[in-house]
């Protein structure tokens, strides 16, 4: 007897912490690898989570969570992006968006349901989709499209069993950003073939010189109850360690995802709610140094990638570079990141980690100090002079 089941045997480990664990073992290494800020969580939000516990709040909250919390989210919600949630009904606080986007996915997926997924992207929205016994149908973005997902795309990939779309912008690890026009195409065929749509917009405000839309507040007629809005606070208030996240639906999907969080998981980490609310409420301008910030690192890296001849699309959101290591190295994405790492001590992610059409390019996280980002600028353009 397999102990084992099929749906843990089908799912590969993650790519990424294959290069991080490596990384960890050897000296001088810059890694460049992990999707982490590299600012502490601002000091308002630490002193509120600690406030919270030194005021003995340790115990579980709502499942919902913090209704507080719900009602800033509503508020926060309402103003930047106009649209609006019942947060007694249609919001609820979760352990960070990977919980969000599990607890969604086995309230929403039968097994044997189609689940349309873009690459390259997120490594656990494929798995998430099969830990429910769905069946992920991939759809490639590529670079000549700005590596947004089209609704033509999308469209051919529909079948009888389709039952929904996962689309993440801004986008891991391209650092891609939707365009209105572009969303509003892809609500059209979520509208015509009645399909969910799951919108994962955790970097929702690290976004540089353009807009970010949201899928729920676009004008078409039936994307809001159609959509399970996706959230949190790891990125933009650079509070990866407080696993606090949030998934605003409609009542009826809301209700469902909210009986799945309560058997898996209960309640998120109270003092994180208290820090996140904090957040939410103080901590606005400590969120636009951040984008500015690595507004300015992904400038630098972005042109020192093009200086080297390694073609780099621009990345609008996120931070995350996605350069094209083909045409000057000859290597595969493995090939030249183990080599790079070995070579130069540099830690970079190939781009095959978030799916097959990731082959020939590396994701780069900028999340980290000037000065480190310009040593491994360095240190790849002496690695890629050997290459050629």
């Amino acid at each position: 007897m397999n102990r084992l089941s099929q749906r843990v045997q089908q799912v590969p480990s993650s790519g990424i912490r294959r290069f991080f664990d490596i990384a960890a073992t050897m000296k001088d290494v810059i890694s460049l690898s992990i999707g982490e800020p590299d600012f502490v969580t601002p000091d308002s939000i630490r002193r509120a989570g600690v406030a919270s516990i030194e005021r003995g709040e340790t115990k579980y909250t709502s499942n919902s969570g913090t209704l507080e919390l719900r009602h800033a989210l509503s508020e926060h919600l309402a103003k930047r992006y106009n649209v609006c949630y019942d947060p007694d009904k249609e919001i609820l606080v979760t352990v960070g968006v990977s919980e969000a986007l599990h607890c969604a996915m086995l309230a929403t997926i039968d097994p044997g349901d189609e689940v349309i997924v873009p690459e390259p992207c997120f490594v656990a929205y494929k798995p998430s989709v099969v830990f429910c016994g769905g069946a992920p149908v991939v759809v490639e973005t590529r670079v000549e499209n700005d590596f947004q997902v089209t609704a033509q795309a999308i469209e051919r990939a529909v079948t009888p069993r389709t039952k929904a779309i996962l689309i993440g912008y801004p986008n891991n690890p391209t650092g891609a950003v939707m365009s209105r026009e572009r969303l509003l195409e892809v609500a059209r065929v979520a509208e015509k073939h009645n399909l969910i749509v799951f919108s994962d917009e955790i970097y929702d405000r690290l976004v540089y010189g353009v807009e970010h839309v949201c899928f729920a507040a676009l004008p078409a007629r039936s994307v809001r109850e159609r959509t399970v809005l996706l959230g949190g606070f790891s990125k933009d208030y650079a509070m990866t360690g407080w696993r606090v996240g949030y998934v605003c639906a409609n009542p009826e999907i809301l209700g469902a995802i909210r009986k799945v969080h309560q058997y898996i998981i209960m309640s998120a980490p109270t003092m994180g709610q208290v820090a996140a609310l904090e957040g939410l409420l103080h901590a606005e301008a400590d969120v636009q140094a951040m984008v500015r910030s690595y507004d300015q690192r992904r400038q630098v890296i972005v042109a020192g990638f093009n200086s080297i001849g390694l073609p780099t699309f621009e990345p609008r959101g996120a931070f995350y570079a996605f350069p094209d290591i083909r045409q000057t190295t000859g290597l595969s994405s493995e090939q030249f990141c183990e080599k790079l790492l070995l070579e130069e001590h540099v830690a970079v992610v190939p781009g095959t980690a978030f799916g097959a059409c990731g082959e020939g390019y590396a994701r780069v996280c900028y999340a980290a100090s000037m000065a480190n980002i310009e040593e491994a600028l360095t240190r790849m353009e002496r690695f890629v002079k050997r290459q050629k």
